[in-house]
């Protein structure tokens, strides 16, 4: 089955270039004109990302990306014709994954959703027969926050799940307690910095059951910790 996408805007021309740019790479298309048609087309279920337009005639699409990050980690790509740099970064801390500013190459636009879909772990286009799974270490379920590793379920607690997302989200950066106690917990202020560490660990021990020859893949780089930039 092809990854369904919803393209969420009002201009018709510019919905029917996008079809046909996601057509062509193998995804399957659907479209809403404005703001509450697309939350009933999500609600009903089946959409692997959506193309959010911030210019919605019954909306404004901040706020819509908004209500679609508490009610899910569906995969957001924001499309506007606003190009501040405000606007950009308003776009993605409210839960954008990309952001794209018109004019806009189509092809861009569905290379985008490919690497998106990569990042967040959903599922991409085959281009033919089904194969055996890779030997990807880690796949990322957002909506159900599971995470496997080399194809076997890990049982995590919530700050867990997210500590692992940021990592696996971002392999070979390096995030400082801090700065994953503010992105993983929803009260970090209540939180000891230390705190990550004991997770950490705690993670380690559960990658190391799964593939006891496998060198910690969470690593101590100098002030924080990364995941090995080669998973």
């Amino acid at each position: 089955m092809k990854p369904k996408i919803l393209i969420i805007e009002d201009e018709p021309a510019i919905v029917d270039t996008i079809a046909y740019a996601l057509r062509t790479d193998g995804f399957d298309p659907v479209s809403c004109p404005t703001g509450e048609e697309g939350k009933a087309v999500l609600s009903a279920g089946g959409i692997a990302l959506v193309i959010l337009d911030l210019g919605l005639p019954d909306m404004d699409g901040l706020e819509l990306c908004k209500q679609i990050r508490r009610e899910s980690n569906m995969p957001v790509i924001i499309l506007t014709a606003r190009k501040e740099e405000v606007d950009r970064v308003v776009g993605l801390e409210i839960g954008g994954d990309d952001y794209v500013t018109k004019p806009f190459s189509p092809r861009e636009l569905a290379a985008r959703v490919k690497a998106v879909l990569r990042r967040t772990g959903a599922r991409e286009p085959s281009d033919g027969p089904a194969e055996e799974p890779p030997d990807v270490p880690f796949e990322v379920d957002k909506e159900r926050c599971r995470i496997t590793y080399f194809g076997a379920p890990l049982d995590l607690t919530r700050n867990e799940f997210r500590i692992l997302e940021i990592l696996a989200e971002r392999p070979g950066w390096i995030f400082s307690r801090d700065k994953l106690l503010q992105l993983a917990w929803e009260e970090p202020g209540t939180v000891l910095d230390r705190t990550v560490d004991a997770h950490i660990k705690t993670l380690r021990a559960k990658l190391k059951a799964v593939r006891p020859e496998e060198d910690p893949i969470i690593t101590h780089r100098g002030f924080g910790y990364s995941l090995k930039e080669t998973w």
